[in-house]
């Protein structure tokens, strides 16, 4: 184990190593590609994400009010809008209504702490184009110029950094729906790229510099090309000379074409769950709000994830290799809901009796259970220790695990949070389970149950 924690040292080692004898990462995708993600990204396995923005302030029907009302003028928003709000009311009307009055950083971070997640992704700029922090190409629509009149993102940058187990991500999008500049450019088929030089890529270097993310989100390449948006350039200065190059970890959007194929982890869609392993590092990115990923005043208590299901998502994705990105979205005024609190805590109680069997591991040969339902499987190679996740616990006082190969006198078996328990070995291959006759409030933990296995392979 001591030695396996010593990874991102030889990780950054190895990284020196490779531009001393090879040179530099180059701007073309082939070289951009052959940057390894950092340990610590796939040791992590849980994040938080946070959509926040002016999208908060009217909290009706999506993050995306602004296009669905401007662009799209779908019926429920057009009416919200008609019985609410003046005629001449605009969205930029809704900047000074995002008040923050009780963000408090600190609180926030201790909720994400107690997740058990070990980064957290802030969302600094969304679609709408209103930046979290006095972005320098924002002028007067941002967090420092009006609404909160503070730097959001620093504040939350400076509280997550304070937790010596967490780190900073920050969100970023590269397009804005209305902006003059990207609608000249699209107007020109991106023939022309006046949005990126002059908005999108200060705003990149900017965030970098300033706020050293250890993970850069991107999102919305507004149906553009990377070479619109001159990524592979970004990405090759990121890797090589930014303050963050060797701990940095990148996704997949940074063009048209480019998630799922390029950049650093995949994430291939929203609420990704392949079911099966991957031969890329990848990330579900998925929200408690079924419905929406930024706060809805309108939301109905069905619309949330129930922690079982939060607890299985989590399960099946760090089984199948990918890290677990889970989102809420705060209020206008700065207020994690209890609801978002409640699974988030539920979540991180969980971890804490089960996390040996997340942080750190590796996917094994099996993912789930080939004839046993509701069984996914991790493994920690370095301590020859095989993890098998129960979903539900069986009536019948035991279970049948078909996937590992036992051995006696080698194998044991532990109820993780309990201690031992027997076994008998299944042919070909297996082993039959027997479980302690534990009350529910024995019971070591809800919703999901480890057994660990060594000796085992």
């Amino acid at each position: 184990m001591a030695e396996f924690m010593h990874l991102p040292l030889l990780f950054s080692i190895l990284l020196m190593l490779f531009r001393c004898s090879s040179g530099k990462y180059e701007p073309n995708w082939d070289s951009i590609d052959s940057r390894p993600i950092p340990p610590w990204f796939d040791q992590a396995k849980v994040g938080i994400f946070i959509h926040w923005g002016v999208f908060s302030v009217p909290s009706f029907g999506s993050e995306w009010f602004w296009w669905y009302w401007r662009k799209q003028h779908l019926k429920p928003y057009v009416d919200f809008m008609q019985r609410n709000y003046p005629p001449d009311f605009t969205y930029q009307d809704f900047a000074p209504q995002f008040t923050a009055e009780f963000f408090d950083a600190k609180e926030w971070t201790d909720i994400f702490a107690a997740s058990g997640a070990k980064y957290i992704v802030l969302t600094t700029k969304h679609h709408e184009g209103f930046t979290l922090w006095g972005s320098k190409t924002s002028w007067n629509w941002n967090s420092v110029d009006v609404g909160p009149k503070r730097d959001l993102v620093g504040e939350v940058a400076s509280a997550v950094r304070a937790h010596s187990d967490l780190r900073v991500g920050l969100y970023h999008s590269l397009f804005e729906w209305f902006h003059p500049l990207f609608e000249q450019d699209a107007a020109n088929v991106f023939t022309t790229n006046y949005f990126p030089t002059s908005k999108t890529l200060p705003e990149l270097y900017e965030l970098i510099v300033k706020y050293k993310p250890e993970v850069l989100w991107s999102d919305g390449d507004g149906d553009a090309p990377d070479k619109y948006w001159n990524s592979t350039g970004f990405l090759a200065w990121l890797y090589n000379d930014s303050p963050v190059r060797d701990t940095v970890v990148t996704n997949d959007r940074w063009g048209y074409g480019s998630i799922c194929t390029h950049g650093g982890f995949y994430t291939c869609a929203d609420r990704y769950q392949p079911g099966h392993l991957l031969k890329h590092k990848w990330e579900n990115c998925m929200t408690i709000d079924k419905k929406s990923w930024g706060y809805r005043r309108n939301a109905q208590l069905s619309d949330f994830l129930p922690i079982e299901q939060l607890v299985a998502t989590l399960v099946e994705t760090v089984s199948c290799g990918g890290n677990l990105l889970v989102n809420v979205g705060p209020t206008h005024d700065g207020r994690i809901a209890p609801i978002f609190e409640e699974r988030l805590r539920q979540m991180g109680q969980w971890l804490q009796v089960n996390g040996d069997a997340i942080y750190n591991t590796s996917a094994w040969r099996a993912q789930n259970d080939s004839i046993t339902p509701n069984i996914w499987y991790t493994a920690k190679p370095q301590e020859k220790s095989i993890f098998a996740i129960l979903l539900e616990w069986p009536n019948d006082g035991f279970v049948i695990l078909n996937e590992p190969v036992v051995k006696h006198g080698q194998t044991q078996v532990l109820l993780v949070g309990h201690g031992l328990v027997p076994w008998e070995p299944l042919q070909p291959s297996g082993l039959r389970v027997v479980l302690p006759p534990l009350s529910f409030r024995q019971l070591p933990c809800s919703w999901a149950w480890t057994l660990k296995m060594t000796g085992a392979t």
